[in-house]
Formats: structure tokens, sequence, C-alpha cells
């Protein structure tokens, strides 16, 4: 009897498929769902964010910074992207910095991680700046220099990422400052390497989930691949929406050894965040995962551009057009002492 018992319990217990949403999930008799892998309405087992996203393998190269450590020298951030494409001209911050009228406004570079390096530039914009390009997409009806599209990415797993915010595309010739103060900070990069500029709005709530920056094969033959994400905070977020690298840490004290946290920079009006998703021979940095984290009070806008490693041809805005903006952003960078 007592085994009779035993055997009809173990019958009880026994798992089952069952169809909900079009999702098959593992259960047991009482339909409680058991947490096993979800597979799809053709019985495959649905990616996972392990599938699509990795952890990075033993033996990644990945040297964290003191916490805001300042970028004094030519030297020092020479050496901290020898293997990338780009060059930062340290003496491009010191003009703009002698430029401005306010001695709280001077522009400091900060190294946020060390490799993959990660950089941020305080006061890159000022107020002024930053609310230009926040009226650029607040009067964009009838104006064919700003184009609302539904945001995008070029990355390959935008399938799998979730992003809910609203991006705009910008002409070149509207935006003089943006492009003038960045060619001269990346100062062996041409406007012809730049992606059309984009302003982005991300309302409380609104995310992008993890994802990278690269191009995928299919579309290299405009540009090449991008070397580097070059994004200003328009203005401050209290809480949630910070840029956060998944594999990045920073140290909170000047020794190798004290404590650690993920690497995410909080956004700050005028600040630049710069990195660089592929290295100088176009090979994809995948040590450059980020997410933009979900807003949960107020608003963040953002400013970006992409640099790649060819001439970029533009789409969009309809007619936008490097050379259009030429004398614009020569003229600005005079203005500024550039």
């Amino acid at each position: 009897m007592e085994e009779q018992t035993k055997k009809l319990k173990k019958k009880e217990k026994k798992k089952k498929n069952v169809l909900i949403n079009d999702e098959v999930f593992l259960t047991t008799s009482n339909n409680a769902v058991v947490d096993e892998p979800k597979l799809d309405r053709f019985g495959l087992p649905i990616p996972t964010e392990k599938d699509l996203f990795p952890p990075m393998p033993l033996g990644t190269e990945i040297i964290p910074a003191t916490a805001g450590k300042l970028i004094t020298t030519q030297d020092e951030i020479d050496e901290i992207l020898c293997q990338h494409a780009i060059k930062i001209d340290l003496s491009t911050l010191q003009k703009l910095s002698t430029a401005s009228s306010h001695d709280d406004h001077r522009l400091k570079l900060r190294l946020l991680h060390q490799s993959p390096p990660v950089l941020a530039v305080e006061n890159f914009f000022s107020k002024e700046e930053c609310q230009y390009c926040m009226d650029l997409v607040q009067s964009a009806d009838g104006n064919d220099d700003v184009l609302e599209v539904s945001s995008a990415t070029f990355s390959s797993t935008l399938a799998q990422s979730k992003r809910t915010s609203t991006t705009w595309y910008v002409s070149y010739r509207i935006l003089p400052t943006f492009l003038a103060k960045l060619t001269a900070l990346l100062s062996n990069i041409s406007l012809e390497q730049c992606e059309e500029p984009q302003i982005v709005r991300y309302l409380k709530g609104e995310e992008f989930t993890w994802h990278y920056d690269e191009v995928p094969t299919s579309q290299l033959k405009n540009g090449g691949q991008r070397i580097a994400t070059a994004l200003v905070y328009l203005n401050d977020v209290l809480e949630g929406g910070g840029t956060v690298f998944r594999d990045l840490v920073v140290t909170t004290s000047a020794s190798t050894g004290g404590p650690q946290q993920q690497l995410s920079m909080q956004p700050k009006q005028g600040s630049l965040l710069l990195f660089f998703p592929a290295f100088a021979n176009g090979i994809p940095d995948e040590r450059t995962l980020h997410k933009g984290e979900k807003v949960v009070s107020g608003t963040k806008m953002i400013a970006q551009m992409w640099i790649h490693q060819r001439q970029y041809m533009p789409v969009l805005p309809k007619g936008n057009s490097h050379e259009d903006a030429r004398e614009s952003v020569e003229t600005r960078k005079r203005e500024l002492g550039l």
C-alpha cells in the first residue's frame, strides 16, 4: 500500500507542457509553472540574455580606473588610446575653457575606465547649447532639418533589446557647435566621418536595454565600423537614466585593490561621454556592452553622434549633407578660438 502511494505521488508531479501566449512552459499537474527554460511555439529555446550577450571570457583585459581620475597631459591620453583610431587634443579643452566667461565652466577630461577606455568631459556644452538642442526637437514640426523616427540602432541584437525612447535625426548644418567642438577635440577625424547627429528623449519609465554600438557586417559599406560614440547629456536626471557598462568597474579609491562598483555615468547637463565600440583595425570591442537605465524621475535628453572609420554618407533627414555644414562649422571654430 505504501509503495502504491509513493508511485501515485510521483505520477502527480510529472511535468507537462502548456501553451501560454504562444510560448511553451513546463508545468506540474496542478499547472504551477516550473522555473525551466522557456520554449517558443516551435519547441525551440528562447534566447536568454546570456545567449545574446555572453560573459567575457576568462582573461579578458579589464583595467578599471580610480573614480573620476583627471587627465592632465597629452602623453597620458595618447597612451590610453594607443589601440584606437581616435586622438584627443587636450589643447582643445584649454582653448574652450579660456573662451568661457565662467571659471566653473572649465572643461575637464576624466578617465572613467582605462581598458577599454571610457572618458568624460565636464562642461562640453554650456547650458545655452544644451537648451538649443532641446528646443530643436520641441519645435520640430514643419522643420525639414529635424526628423522624428522610431528609435533605432545598428545593433544586430535590436530584436532582443528594448528601446522605448524617441529619436530625432538632425541636419549637420544646424548643429555647428556640436560638430566644431567634437572635430576639434577628436583631432584626427574629419567632418565626413560623422554619422547623422541625433537627439534622443527618454520619458519616465523609458530605457534602452543591453546593446552594442557596432555596425553589423551587412552595413559596413557605408563608412565602415563605428570607432567612437560621443554622447552629450542635455539635462540632469536625478534618478535613473544612467549609462551603465555591464562588464566594467570603477575603483572608489586610489588603490587598485580598493572597493569596486559597476561603471555607470549619471546624466549631468553638458557632460560628454566618450567611448570606442571598435579598435583601430575595425574589430568590435565587446567589452563596451552598455545600456541606458530606465528613467525613474523626470526626462532624459541626449545629443549623440557616432564616428566611422571612413567617409559616411548621411541618409536622414532628406538632403542632409556634410558639405552644407562645412562653412558654418569652420565659422563656429573660429568664434570658439579653435
